[in-house]
């Protein structure tokens, strides 16, 4: 009988319990996965399974990043009875026939199980190889199946990592002697196909706790485990503090609670976890789920169990790297580094690797001396901690960056996402085709940053193109072909009609390029002028704003939950509707990109954006229509036009290519045409 394979929805119960039957027959190759995992990859499309006659024998379980264009496979499992049929490459070519427009396929395979062979008979390359944080620290090789679209492309994504605070629950678990019986969901924090997701911490509480285990070898061995772990150690006087404004707000919020040596001692896990600048705390513990709400609405803190991480580590992992909303609360200031100072930055800046501090020091000087004009910019933090320091200067068409530091900050992150932005839009200002990184070497957060920018490395260096064309991919290719052989490296080849997930890749390795004959929609959004301000500083406020780095990378918007033909991933242009008398509007001031569009209720969508948005929950609420839901729009990589496109220029500009319009187009979100988002945003752009 053939072997047939299908798609899985999350209603399809029994499909679903044959695939978790299967896999934990194999769970000591596989690795450890919960049925709530199964679950949440069904609903996201992830789940395909092999059937002959009505029984499960093969499936593929894996992951569609929404931020990164790869597939990310974590199971790929045949019934030993079964294999040498040919089920595997059946549910690999189902996979490529069901996702064509993603770039390739990525899976992480133990070396020591001997499969190489059939990774490479299913199509796939070698492509990398990291150390498992498993007891036995395997290595596992990295595989690449690539999907045919322009390769430049396949390797730009963060490798930030999603840092994860344990308690001594999930710490035993995973590192004990003796098995319990709910290990396993803690184990599979360590699954190799979570290796380059997930890095595991520990804070003092751990430490404590395990001194407290009375069982000599338990301890002895606890202790010598801890070194596989990163250990996190918080200042102890913000820790305290934390920890008594936690400890009044339980008294507060849930006055039923006993104030015990056990929930101060989940408070302190909440506290430490808060003051190292982490976000999330994995827990088995009853008592620390009941402070779940405190944690957040307190300390920042995401209490949540090992399988709610392997389930959304993707928006958790983005949660931690990039938080703009508390960027936008912050009062930082730039300015140039003072001759005589630059000693004193020796202790904001990690200097491993780099020869010690006085080599950083006599790197800054000689800069101030060069007969290049450098300039030494210094971001501070709202108490005027150094926070990131960069050495720029022109040389003709190159933006160089001599020196690119992010200092060890709750936002670090965040300011490195943010500097490489302002590098790549100060570089367009300036009419600069490429930026070329030079300092040896630059922060950790940084560099993963750079990955996600399109930065790659070029003799040593990391550098990027900047491609400042709003047209056909043939026009796009052009000009980034001939950068690209001026650096004497290969660059990809472009197509008109390219997949919108491949253009939404193209259009931010090489920003500002814009593919207008790809597949990738354009929408016009109207935005009232209040929310314009506090997302744009369109029109502007009365006030400067602190954020000196400007608009936040990524952000949401809510609107009501009626669909529009939204899509994503798309082009936003934003009109400003008409508002109070006096105030600038109609017009579009600028352009983004359409990252993901979600329905929910508003709590709910409020508890997954808040870290991106300026809106409070009851504006979230008031943005929901009669069914009680609402939409929200995340959107990223905002361009504000030096001249913002009035409505009766676009109107004509419409009028010019023949396109219908109306001023009901204005009303909601609208989808149009690329010609005319062409047209507006290259009039928004002209400079004469």
């Amino acid at each position: 009988m053939a072997v047939e394979v299908h798609p899985v929805s999350p209603t399809q119960v029994e499909l679903i319990d044959k695939a978790v039957a299967l896999g934990n027959r194999y769970t000591k190759t596989l690795g450890l996965m919960k049925p709530p995992a199964y679950r949440q990859m069904a609903a996201d499309g992830g789940l395909l399974v092999a059937v002959q006659a009505d029984e499960v024998i093969g499936y593929a379980l894996f992951g569609l990043p929404k931020r990164s264009p790869h597939i990310r496979l974590a199971h790929l499992c045949v019934a030993g009875e079964h294999r040498g049929k040919g089920v595997a490459r059946q549910l690999v070519k189902a996979i490529k026939d069901r996702y064509p427009q993603r770039l390739g396929i990525k899976a992480k395979c133990r070396r020591d199980y001997g499969l190489s062979g059939t990774w490479t008979s299913l199509g796939f390359v070698p492509r990398g190889e990291v150390r498992g944080r498993g007891r036995d620290g395997e290595i596992l090789d990295g595989w690449w199946l690539d999907l045919g679209h322009p390769d430049l492309f396949a390797e730009v994504e963060s490798d930030a990592l999603l840092v994860v605070t344990v308690d001594h629950d999930v710490f035993a678990d995973l590192r004990g002697l003796a098995d319990t019986d709910d290990a396993d969901e803690s184990r599979a924090l360590e699954a190799g196909w979570m290796t380059d997701l997930v890095e595991l911490a520990y804070t003092p509480q751990l430490v404590h706790q395990i001194r407290d285990v009375t069982d000599t070898a338990e301890r002895q061995h606890q202790r010598a485990a801890l070194h596989g772990l990163r250990q996190v150690t918080p200042v102890s006087g913000a820790v305290a503090e934390r920890s008594s404004a936690l400890l009044q707000a339980v008294t507060e919020m849930l006055p039923d609670l006993t104030v015990d040596a056990a929930l101060r001692r989940g408070l302190q896990y909440v506290a430490e976890t808060s003051c190292a600048g982490l976000q999330v705390l994995a827990t088995r513990d009853p008592l620390l789920f009941r402070l779940a709400d405190v944690a957040w609405d307190v300390a920042r803190v995401h209490v949540v169990s090992p399988s709610t991480v392997t389930q959304h580590v993707d928006e958790l992992r983005q949660a931690q790297v990039y938080r703009p909303a508390d960027l936008l609360g912050t009062e930082f200031r730039s300015g140039e580094v003072a001759p005589g100072s630059e000693e004193t930055l020796v202790a904001f800046f990690d200097q491993s690797g780099t020869g010690g501090g006085s080599a950083f020091v006599d790197r800054l000087r000689s800069l101030e001396a060069d007969t290049v004009v450098w300039q030494r910019e210094l971001l501070r933090d709202g108490e005027g901690h150094p926070v990131a320091l960069y050495v720029w200067a022109q040389d003709g068409r190159t933006l160089i960056v001599s020196i690119l530091r992010t200092a060890s900050h709750p936002l670090e992150e965040t300011l490195a996402r943010q500097l490489l932005f302002m590098l790549k839009r100060l570089g367009r200002t300036r009419g600069a085709e490429v930026i070329r990184i030079t300092d040896p070497h630059p922060s950790a957060s940084a560099k993963s940053a750079a990955a996600e920018d399109g930065f790659f490395e070029h003799d040593g260096r990391l550098v990027a193109l900047l491609v400042n064309v709003c047209g056909t991919a043939a026009e796009v290719e052009a000009v980034a072909g001939g950068l690209a052989r001026e650096l004497t490296v290969e660059t990809a080849t472009l197509q008109a009609a390219v997949p919108a997930e491949v253009a939404a890749v193209v259009e931010r390795a090489w920003w500002p390029a814009k593919v207008i004959d790809s597949e990738m929609p354009s929408f016009l959004v109207p935005i009232e002028p209040r929310w314009s301000t506090e997302l744009f500083n369109v029109p502007a406020m009365l006030l400067p704003r602190s954020d000196v780095l400007g608009i936040s990378r990524e952000h949401v918007y809510y609107r009501s939950s009626g669909h529009r033909g939204e899509s994503v991933p798309a082009r936003l242009l934003w009109y400003v509707s008409k508002g109070t008398p006096g105030v600038e509007s109609q017009m579009v001031v600028g352009s983004s990109r359409l990252d993901e569009v979600l329905i929910d209720t508003p709590d709910a969508l409020f508890s997954k954006f808040e870290h991106l948005g300026v809106y409070g929950r009851s504006e979230v609420q008031q943005a929901a229509d009669a069914s009680g839901y609402a939409m929200a729009l995340r959107f990223s990589d905002t361009e504000i036009f030096p001249k913002p496109v009035a409505l009766r220029r676009l109107s004509a500009l419409a009028r010019e290519l023949g396109l219908p319009w109306s001023s009901n187009l204005l009303i909601s979100l609208t989808k149009i045409s690329n010609k005319l988002f062409q047209a507006v945003y290259q009039e928004g752009h002209r400079t004469t």
